[in-house]
């Protein structure tokens, strides 16, 4: 599968895949729709709700969402477990080409960045002292887990590219990786996400999207 570094309007790096049709993060912004979808409107209103803040990452990608939510950690001083679904890693030309961490202009996450990416898989790995990282090279349909997780970043490609991703019955399971009060966020507002998602007991909320998008979908797991 060809992958083809592209930059983006914020000057950070996406991943493009022409074959399919689809970049692994926004053409209009890397880093603005991580920091906007994920990390805004994802992890900062749980932050020191608890010791040890449990995510589940549906789709690792590049690294970016990790990455941005080690950086938020460091700030907060907030522990992090962080447990990723990925299927076709990056090779080490891919990601050792991306700039993130020059466009955070903070080098010193620079290592941790080189690390997440070259970490052993199916082990809990210490990033940082209050960031741990499990990645998995699983795909998310054969995915058995027997953990709670207090956020999900669900960021799998667009439903037209991977539809098989974004049914009633993936976010059923979504939702039973949630603990109560649980929240799962993602990109995409398309009607039948919301829908799936409203089905299988999430209250579902839009809010507004990133740059050129519209909205977004936050979803919560009320008891």
């Amino acid at each position: 599968m060809e992958r083809i570094l592209q930059i983006t309007s914020d000057g950070s790096h996406t991943v493009a895949v022409p074959a399919m049709h689809v970049t692994y993060h926004s053409i209009y912004g890397a880093i603005q729709e991580s920091m906007h979808v994920f990390i805004n409107s994802g992890l900062k209103p749980l932050l020191h709700k608890m010791e040890t803040i449990n995510i589940f990452e549906m789709g690792f990608g590049t690294g970016l969402n990790a990455l941005l939510s080690l950086q938020e950690a460091i700030r907060r001083d907030q522990k992090i477990f962080y447990y990723a679904v990925e299927l076709f890693p990056l090779q080490f030309s891919e990601y050792s080409s991306l700039n993130y961490s020059s466009q955070l202009h903070d080098d010193s996450l620079r290592s941790n960045f080189k690390l997440m990416h070259e970490s052993e898989w199916e082990k809990d790995i210490a990033i940082h002292s209050l960031f741990t990282l499990h990645k998995t090279n699983q795909s998310l349909l054969n995915l058995t887990i027997n953990q709670s997780f207090n956020l999900i970043f669900f960021d799998a490609f667009a439903p037209t590219a991977q539809p098989e991703l974004w049914t009633q019955q993936v976010f059923e399971k979504m939702f039973y990786l949630l603990s109560n009060q649980g929240v799962l966020v993602t990109y995409c507002s398309k009607g039948d996400v919301r829908r799936a998602m409203a089905a299988v007991g999430f209250t579902v909320e839009k809010l507004q999207g990133p740059p050129r998008k519209r909205e977004m979908l936050r979803a919560t797991k009320n008891p």
